[in-house]
């Protein structure tokens, strides 16, 4: 099946075009970055829904819209401050803000607020009229109150309006949020699934077509209707009905070329056309064939389309008899393609015949095909990506509790070394039971939480599961300063050179961090009282609270 990502953005633009940005305005889209969006929806990223919904409903965006895209958590993870202007508002940067997107990292924190009030100032809101669209899967994590910055910019802004989409939150997060939005006079809209998405691009962002000019007053003599077309997949096979085929129909320019589109139809069309030259176009799946067409009056016509085409059905498998994978890509190069087109899951579409090439991504592993596809048929195949599935975890202390922070970091790096001594990365990874699809082979997990980090080496094997348990050897050191402007972690033992060992800070008077089991000093800067040190320890399992007055 075609994937729903798309809908993100549509939820962006929906509800009657109060949230749609229109020709030559000025808006920014602000996009969450953050380390959360590598959970999942329906088995598939959310950080490639929000990637597959900017490619898709841009190109719906008129061309003189200035529209920019800012980031934030794509940089650095624990910051509060990682926002950017990744692509400023500008005319025709479709392209360009879907570029960046592929190109980022999803990493950090969610600073919305201040994300929202820095794209509010790029735009000049107290100049000049100005929207921001923020995308986010998660609430507030920077102290800043959402609400507050919607009536600061709504008295402020000379016509200022923010509108937010709600990516997976639960209706009680929604209403967090939603303040935001409503204190500027935008829309709140709660984006749940893909499928709820693909809904809202349907009903709202597909361009409406030009309304086709007034018919005049039927004559008696006049047929209900003079174009009758037909549309076959091959040379004398039977005629489609209610194949999802579309018609759409183009005034004819001088030389023949397509023209005004006047309207796009579908099914088993029947129309009227006004006496004159046009271009009509019929579409099925990725194969299309058009014809020019004269009419004139009292004329009937009822050309047949031959679409030259066949059916390839594609099941993506992990491994021989293995389960159709639903996340899978399935990129199919077919003849005539300007692109290869991206599919997920058990696909099944109507492609020009002639050679197609295959590719199937399940994870890391990848099969590729060249299938040939007759006009008429219908081609099905199994094609197995060739990968064993393992689930990565793990432990503060063997025997002891699972880490089960979204901070985890989890990297995969083939078993063998580089003659330089270093490991090919393959793929990476957050939170608790990350599961990798991976080709059979060698490898280590590096896992790492906060500042403690383990490898653990594990087999993978085609058409087997498995689990990976890291045991990080580590506790957590709860830190409480009051007064404190920056709380420092060093290892307790002095190097050679006498200097201790870094293990993070944090400009706060609270300090949470999993430190390896060992003795370590903590650093409190008071400012102008000065500084303060006190000794600690920190076992492996356990919880460590410490308070420096």
């Amino acid at each position: 099946m075609k994937t729903f990502s798309r809908g993100i953005l549509t939820a962006m633009f929906m509800l009657s075009g109060a949230v749609a940005v229109h020709a030559a305005e000025r808006a920014i889209i602000v996009l969450d970055a953050s380390g959360s969006m590598w959970g999942q929806i329906d088995g598939k990223p959310k950080l490639e829904i929000a990637r597959q919904a900017l490619r898709s409903v841009l190109k719906t965006v008129p061309a003189d819209t200035e529209l920019g895209l800012m980031a934030y958590g794509h940089r650095e993870k624990g910051s509060c401050t990682d926002i950017e202007l990744v692509v400023p508002p500008a005319a025709g940067s479709a392209g360009a803000i879907t570029a960046a997107a592929d190109s980022l990292k999803f990493l950090g924190k969610t600073p919305l607020t201040a994300a929202v009030k820095q794209a509010a100032e790029d735009l000049k809101y107290t100049e000049d009229k100005a929207t921001v669209i923020l995308i986010t899967d998660g609430l507030e994590t920077c102290n800043a109150d959402a609400c507050a910055l919607g009536k600061e910019l709504e008295q402020a802004g000379v016509d200022f309006t923010a509108h937010v989409v709600g990516f997976g939150l639960t209706a009680e997060e929604g209403r967090q949020v939603a303040c935001l939005a409503q204190n500027t006079g935008g829309k709140y809209i709660q984006a749940s699934d893909a499928n709820g998405l693909e809904e809202a691009l349907v009903q709202t962002v597909a361009a409406p077509a030009p309304a086709p000019a007034p018919q005049p007053a039927p004559e008696p003599a006049k047929p209900e209707f003079n174009f009758v077309p037909e549309l076959t997949m091959a040379a004398g096979s039977e005629p489609l009905k209610d194949a999802g085929n579309a018609w759409e129909i183009y005034k004819a320019n001088a030389d023949g070329s397509k023209g005004e589109r006047l309207t796009t139809e579908y099914n088993n069309y029947k129309g009227s056309l006004e006496p004159g030259d046009y271009v009509i176009r019929a579409t099925l799946g990725e194969a299309g064939v058009e014809q020019p067409l004269e009419v004139e009056a009292g004329q009937v016509y009822k050309p047949t389309f031959v679409l030259d085409a066949g059916t390839l059905v594609i099941r993506p498998r992990p491994s021989e008899g293995g389960d159709i994978n639903a996340s899978a890509a399935v990129v199919i190069d077919f003849p005539g393609a300007e692109n290869p087109a991206t599919y997920y899951g058990e696909t099944k579409v109507v492609l020009p015949a002639g050679e197609q090439k295959v590719k199937v991504t399940i994870g890391q592993g990848e099969a590729n095909e060249t299938i040939q596809l007759a006009a008429g048929q219908t081609a099905e195949k199994d094609i197995v990506a060739g990968v064993g599935r393992v689930v990565v975890n793990a432990l503060y202390a063997q025997g002891g509790d699972k880490v089960d922070a979204g901070g985890l970091d989890v990297k995969i790096y083939k078993a063998r070394k580089k003659i330089d001594g270093t490991r090919e990365q393959v793929t990476y990874g957050y939170g608790p039971d990350n599961k990798f699809d991976l080709p059979a082979g060698d490898y280590v997990a590096v896992v790492r939480m906060d500042q403690a980090e383990v490898e653990q080496a594990f087999n993978a094997r085609v058409g087997e599961a498995g689990d990976v348990t890291a045991v990080l050897d580590a506790g957590v050191l709860a830190i409480d300063a009051p007064g404190a402007r920056q709380i420092r972690v060093y290892s307790a033992k002095k190097d050679i050179q006498g200097n201790r060992k870094d293990f993070g800070y944090t400009y706060d008077q609270k300090h949470q961090t999993t430190l390896p089991t060992g003795d370590y000093v903590v650093e409190i800067d008071l400012g102008d009282s000065g500084k303060k040190e006190a000794n600690t320890a920190v076992k492996a399992g356990e919880r460590t609270e410490l308070t420096v007055q």
